[in-house]
Protein backbone atom coordinates (compact mmCIF):
# COMPACT_ATOMS: atom_id res chain seq x y z
CA UNK A 1 0.00 0.00 0.00
CA UNK A 2 1.44 3.37 -1.03
CA UNK A 3 1.33 6.17 1.53
CA UNK A 4 1.65 9.80 0.47
CA UNK A 5 1.45 13.09 2.34
CA UNK A 6 0.13 16.09 0.42
CA UNK A 7 1.94 19.01 2.04
CA UNK A 8 1.85 22.79 2.09
CA UNK A 9 3.61 25.48 4.14
CA UNK A 10 3.23 29.19 4.78
CA UNK A 11 6.26 31.34 5.54
CA UNK A 12 7.40 34.77 6.71
CA UNK A 13 8.68 35.62 3.23
CA UNK A 14 10.24 34.10 0.14
CA UNK A 15 13.95 33.79 1.04
CA UNK A 16 14.64 30.66 3.08
CA UNK A 17 18.42 31.09 2.89
CA UNK A 18 18.17 34.71 4.06
CA UNK A 19 16.35 34.02 7.30
CA UNK A 20 12.69 33.68 6.38
CA UNK A 21 10.96 30.94 8.37
CA UNK A 22 8.10 28.45 8.22
CA UNK A 23 5.01 29.62 10.13
CA UNK A 24 2.38 27.04 9.16
CA UNK A 25 2.39 23.43 7.98
CA UNK A 26 -0.59 21.49 6.70
CA UNK A 27 -0.66 17.94 5.41
CA UNK A 28 -3.21 15.29 4.47
CA UNK A 29 -2.60 11.56 4.17
CA UNK A 30 -3.36 9.51 1.06
CA UNK A 31 -3.27 5.72 0.79
CA UNK A 32 -3.20 4.53 -2.81
CA UNK A 33 -4.26 8.04 -3.84
CA UNK A 34 -7.30 8.02 -1.55
CA UNK A 35 -7.63 10.49 1.38
CA UNK A 36 -7.77 8.66 4.70
CA UNK A 37 -9.09 11.57 6.76
CA UNK A 38 -5.81 11.86 8.73
CA UNK A 39 -4.24 15.28 8.65
CA UNK A 40 -1.55 17.37 10.34
CA UNK A 41 -1.75 21.10 11.00
CA UNK A 42 0.33 23.47 13.11
CA UNK A 43 1.12 27.17 13.40
CA UNK A 44 4.71 28.04 14.30
CA UNK A 45 6.36 31.02 15.98
CA UNK A 46 9.11 32.03 13.49
CA UNK A 47 10.94 34.21 16.01
CA UNK A 48 11.10 36.95 13.40
CA UNK A 49 8.67 39.36 11.74
CA UNK A 50 6.33 38.35 8.95
CA UNK A 51 6.92 40.44 5.81
CA UNK A 52 4.14 42.69 4.52
CA UNK A 53 3.99 40.73 1.28
CA UNK A 54 3.60 37.40 3.04
CA UNK A 55 1.01 38.81 5.43
CA UNK A 56 -1.09 39.89 2.45
CA UNK A 57 -1.00 36.31 1.13
CA UNK A 58 -1.84 34.32 4.25
CA UNK A 59 -3.01 36.82 6.87
CA UNK A 60 -0.94 35.34 9.73
CA UNK A 61 0.30 38.24 11.83
CA UNK A 62 3.21 38.52 14.25
CA UNK A 63 0.71 38.95 17.09
CA UNK A 64 -1.14 35.74 16.19
CA UNK A 65 2.07 33.72 15.91
CA UNK A 66 3.69 35.08 19.08
CA UNK A 67 2.32 32.36 21.41
CA UNK A 68 2.71 29.45 18.98
CA UNK A 69 5.41 26.78 19.43
CA UNK A 70 8.77 27.18 17.71
CA UNK A 71 9.77 24.72 14.98
CA UNK A 72 12.09 22.77 17.29
CA UNK A 73 9.13 22.03 19.55
CA UNK A 74 7.02 20.47 16.79
CA UNK A 75 9.64 18.87 14.55
CA UNK A 76 9.44 15.36 16.05
CA UNK A 77 5.64 15.33 15.86
CA UNK A 78 5.78 16.50 12.25
CA UNK A 79 8.37 13.91 11.24
CA UNK A 80 6.37 11.17 12.97
CA UNK A 81 3.31 12.11 10.90
CA UNK A 82 5.27 12.22 7.65
CA UNK A 83 7.23 9.03 8.31
CA UNK A 84 8.74 7.63 5.12
CA UNK A 85 5.80 8.65 2.92
CA UNK A 86 6.20 10.17 -0.49
CA UNK A 87 5.56 13.93 -0.33
CA UNK A 88 3.24 15.64 -2.82
CA UNK A 89 3.86 19.40 -3.00
CA UNK A 90 3.02 22.19 -5.47
CA UNK A 91 6.21 24.04 -6.43
CA UNK A 92 8.08 21.63 -4.19
CA UNK A 93 11.48 23.35 -4.30
CA UNK A 94 10.04 26.28 -2.33
CA UNK A 95 8.54 24.25 0.52
CA UNK A 96 11.38 21.72 0.70
CA UNK A 97 13.91 24.55 0.72
CA UNK A 98 12.20 26.11 3.74
CA UNK A 99 11.75 22.82 5.58
CA UNK A 100 15.37 21.84 5.03
CA UNK A 101 16.52 25.19 6.42
CA UNK A 102 14.44 24.45 9.52
CA UNK A 103 15.94 20.94 9.73
CA UNK A 104 19.41 22.46 9.44
CA UNK A 105 18.69 24.57 12.51
CA UNK A 106 17.41 21.57 14.50
CA UNK A 107 20.08 19.13 13.30
CA UNK A 108 17.70 16.79 11.47
CA UNK A 109 18.40 15.16 8.09
CA UNK A 110 17.24 17.00 5.00
CA UNK A 111 14.35 15.84 2.82
CA UNK A 112 15.66 14.71 -0.56
CA UNK A 113 13.82 15.66 -3.72
CA UNK A 114 13.86 12.01 -4.80
CA UNK A 115 10.96 11.34 -2.43
CA UNK A 116 8.89 14.30 -3.65
CA UNK A 117 6.24 14.59 -6.37
CA UNK A 118 6.11 18.19 -7.59
CA UNK A 119 2.57 18.77 -8.85
CA UNK A 120 3.63 22.00 -10.55
CA UNK A 121 6.11 20.10 -12.73
CA UNK A 122 3.49 17.41 -13.29
CA UNK A 123 0.92 20.00 -14.37
CA UNK A 124 3.38 21.72 -16.71
CA UNK A 125 4.07 18.40 -18.45
CA UNK A 126 0.38 17.61 -18.76
CA UNK A 127 -0.78 21.14 -19.70
CA UNK A 128 2.19 22.85 -21.38
CA UNK A 129 1.76 26.56 -21.91
CA UNK A 130 -1.33 26.81 -19.70
CA UNK A 131 -1.59 28.46 -16.26
CA UNK A 132 -0.76 25.84 -13.65
CA UNK A 133 -1.11 27.59 -10.32
CA UNK A 134 -3.45 25.95 -7.83
CA UNK A 135 -6.43 28.18 -8.62
CA UNK A 136 -6.06 27.56 -12.37
CA UNK A 137 -5.89 23.80 -11.82
CA UNK A 138 -9.00 23.90 -9.64
CA UNK A 139 -10.85 25.69 -12.43
CA UNK A 140 -9.60 23.20 -15.02
CA UNK A 141 -10.70 20.17 -13.02
CA UNK A 142 -13.94 21.53 -11.56
CA UNK A 143 -12.68 21.57 -7.97
CA UNK A 144 -14.40 24.00 -5.61
CA UNK A 145 -11.90 26.47 -4.15
CA UNK A 146 -14.34 29.27 -3.44
CA UNK A 147 -13.29 29.45 0.21
CA UNK A 148 -9.64 30.07 -0.69
CA UNK A 149 -9.73 33.83 -0.13
CA UNK A 150 -6.38 33.58 1.67
CA UNK A 151 -3.67 30.95 1.51
CA UNK A 152 -3.82 28.45 4.37
CA UNK A 153 -1.58 25.39 4.61
CA UNK A 154 -4.20 22.79 5.55
CA UNK A 155 -6.87 24.05 3.17
CA UNK A 156 -4.34 24.26 0.33
CA UNK A 157 -3.12 20.73 1.08
CA UNK A 158 -6.70 19.45 0.92
CA UNK A 159 -7.32 21.18 -2.39
CA UNK A 160 -3.97 20.01 -3.76
CA UNK A 161 -4.85 16.40 -2.89
CA UNK A 162 -7.88 16.66 -5.18
CA UNK A 163 -5.83 18.33 -7.92
CA UNK A 164 -3.13 15.66 -7.65
CA UNK A 165 -5.63 12.82 -8.09
CA UNK A 166 -6.94 14.54 -11.23
CA UNK A 167 -3.42 15.13 -12.56
CA UNK A 168 -2.60 11.43 -12.38
CA UNK A 169 -5.79 10.55 -14.21
CA UNK A 170 -8.46 10.51 -11.53
CA UNK A 171 -7.41 7.06 -10.36
CA UNK A 172 -9.42 5.40 -7.60
CA UNK A 173 -8.12 2.83 -5.11
CA UNK A 174 -10.76 0.26 -6.01
CA UNK A 175 -9.26 0.05 -9.51
CA UNK A 176 -6.00 -1.24 -8.06
CA UNK A 177 -3.93 1.42 -9.83
CA UNK A 178 -0.67 2.85 -8.51
CA UNK A 179 2.07 5.15 -9.66
CA UNK A 180 4.66 2.55 -8.76
CA UNK A 181 8.06 3.18 -7.16
CA UNK A 182 9.37 5.93 -9.45
CA UNK A 183 8.52 9.60 -9.19
CA UNK A 184 8.97 10.51 -12.84
CA UNK A 185 8.39 9.05 -16.28
CA UNK A 186 5.44 8.36 -18.53
CA UNK A 187 3.22 6.82 -15.88
CA UNK A 188 2.84 10.17 -14.05
CA UNK A 189 1.09 11.74 -17.01
CA UNK A 190 -0.64 8.60 -18.25
CA UNK A 191 -4.37 8.84 -18.73
CA UNK A 192 -6.53 6.41 -16.81
CA UNK A 193 -9.94 5.17 -18.06
CA UNK A 194 -12.41 8.04 -18.08
CA UNK A 195 -14.61 8.28 -15.01
CA UNK A 196 -17.63 10.41 -14.36
CA UNK A 197 -16.70 14.01 -13.56
CA UNK A 198 -17.69 15.29 -10.16
CA UNK A 199 -20.42 17.89 -10.61
CA UNK A 200 -21.05 18.98 -7.02
CA UNK A 201 -18.77 21.00 -4.73
CA UNK A 202 -15.76 19.28 -3.25
CA UNK A 203 -16.40 17.83 0.18
CA UNK A 204 -14.15 19.13 2.93
CA UNK A 205 -12.13 16.62 4.92
CA UNK A 206 -11.58 18.90 7.90
CA UNK A 207 -12.72 17.38 11.18
CA UNK A 208 -15.17 19.24 13.41
CA UNK A 209 -12.37 19.91 15.91
CA UNK A 210 -10.11 21.37 13.20
CA UNK A 211 -12.93 23.57 11.93
CA UNK A 212 -13.70 24.83 15.45
CA UNK A 213 -10.02 25.69 16.04
CA UNK A 214 -9.93 27.63 12.78
CA UNK A 215 -13.14 29.52 13.60
CA UNK A 216 -11.71 30.43 17.01
CA UNK A 217 -8.54 31.73 15.31
CA UNK A 218 -10.61 33.85 12.90
CA UNK A 219 -12.66 35.38 15.70
CA UNK A 220 -9.44 36.50 17.42
CA UNK A 221 -8.45 38.46 14.30
CA UNK A 222 -11.29 40.94 14.78
CA UNK A 223 -14.30 42.07 12.74
CA UNK A 224 -12.31 43.28 9.69
CA UNK A 225 -10.47 40.00 9.07
CA UNK A 226 -10.89 38.70 5.53
CA UNK A 227 -10.94 35.15 6.92
CA UNK A 228 -14.46 35.96 8.24
CA UNK A 229 -15.67 35.72 4.64
CA UNK A 230 -14.09 32.29 4.34
CA UNK A 231 -15.90 30.67 7.27
CA UNK A 232 -18.88 33.07 7.14
CA UNK A 233 -18.83 33.89 10.82
CA UNK A 234 -22.22 35.06 12.09
CA UNK A 235 -22.38 38.62 13.38
CA UNK A 236 -23.69 37.38 16.71
CA UNK A 237 -20.57 35.30 17.17
CA UNK A 238 -18.25 38.08 16.05
CA UNK A 239 -19.76 40.58 18.44
CA UNK A 240 -18.84 38.39 21.39
CA UNK A 241 -15.32 37.63 20.17
CA UNK A 242 -12.37 39.09 22.10
CA UNK A 243 -10.52 41.97 20.50
CA UNK A 244 -7.49 41.05 18.39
Amino acid sequence: MMREIVLDTETTGTEATKGDRVIEIGGVELLNHFPTGRSYHVYINPQRAVSAGALAVHGLSDEFLADKPVFAAIVEEFLAFVGDARLVIHNAAFDIGFLNEEFRRTGHPFIGMERVVDTLALARRKHPGAPNNLDALCSRYGIDNSRRTKHGALLDAEILAEVYIELIGGKQPDLGLSLGPTLSGPQLGAEAPVRQRRTGPAQTRLTDAERERHEAFVLKLGPQAIWRDYIKVEETQASSAPAA
